[in-house]
């Protein structure tokens, strides 16, 4: 009997090249809705009617599922029957003709220049951890990475003398980012004479630019925790994460100008709709300052 989900698993990883967290989240979203429809066998994945994924997307209305993630979970859904469609394991798309409800325009939390500020100074450089955990937060803020492509980049990709350095981001697609003049300072002095007080000697090899405290590569819920802990200690009411700064990094440069094409290759974006929300952003922004500002608004 066929596995139909590693065999599309296996297709996403390979042939499209999308990244292990991609990978995973499509696997859980077949997995909920294998359970939710009480399938026992990937046989019965493959074979669902219609009305049965109809159900599916009824019940994750009625559950208060947000419109974003039910459109979410049926993008998984038609990339996997799609998938079985083209290779001929089924002969009819059962997800052909379901559409998403509309998912509407969700702006993303941004910080203040003076925010960001505030969450800058929280660390203690007088220490190794703190010291580290600042040019963390330089290096993120600098760059708009994703944190899952700041927790993966090695030193090797690092690049002071030219002030830039190489993003591995979604498909382990190769972006090259410039480095600010504060990150570059604040790198220099991490790579010179903190990191190697962190590394372990029986770690020396290790290549991956930011470590915990025990010399191994900073982990996600770690950093996580950190980058919320100094949010809550500079007294922020917003719920800080690492992609609020991604997304302060890229509504800041468009605050000050920066074409939007630019800003997509910086955040690693393939398509610029992607991108276009900040554009909204800024445009809220920015009416809200004419309604404050202007004397007849």
């Amino acid at each position: 009997m066929l596995n139909y989900k590693k065999l599309f698993l296996e297709y996403l990883t390979v042939e499209l090249g999308l990244s292990q967290n991609t990978v995973l989240a499509y696997e859980r979203d077949l997995r909920l809705l294998q359970k939710a429809l009480g399938l026992e066998t990937d046989e019965q994945l493959a074979n669902v009617k219609r009305s049965q994924l109809l159900e599916y997307m009824s019940q994750l209305k009625a559950q208060g599922r947000s419109p974003a993630t039910i459109a979410r979970k049926l993008a998984a859904i038609k990339s996997f029957y799609r998938f079985l469609t083209a290779e001929r394991y089924i002969n009819i798309d059962p997800a052909e003709v379901i559409e998403a409800t509309k998912k509407g325009l969700h702006l993303p939390k941004v910080l203040s220049v003076e925010e960001i500020e505030a969450l800058l100074e929280e660390p203690n450089l007088g220490t190794v951890e703190g010291y580290r955990d600042r040019t963390m937060l330089e290096v993120l803020y600098a760059t708009g990475m994703r944190v899952s492509e700041l927790l993966s980049v090695p030193v090797s990709s690092v690049n002071l003398q030219m002030q830039y350095l190489i993003a591995y981001g979604k498909g382990n697609k190769e972006r090259i980012i410039p480095l600010g003049s504060m990150a570059v300072k604040f790198l220099t002095h991490y790579l010179e004479k903190i990191r190697p007080q962190l590394l372990k000697e029986e770690d020396s090899k290790v290549d991956t630019l930011f470590i915990n405290m025990w010399g191994r590569p900073m982990g996600r819920i770690r950093f996580y925790n950190i980058i919320r802990n100094y949010g809550r200690s500079a007294g922020l009411s917003k719920e800080i994460t690492p992609h609020v700064l991604r997304h302060s990094f890229a509504t800041h440069l468009l605050d000050n100008g920066t074409d939007l094409r630019v800003v997509q290759e910086l955040l690693g974006h393939a398509d610029i709709s992607t991108t276009q929300i900040y554009t909204h952003l800024t445009n809220k922004r920015l009416r809200e300052v004419y309604l404050k500002a202007h004397p007849r608004a």
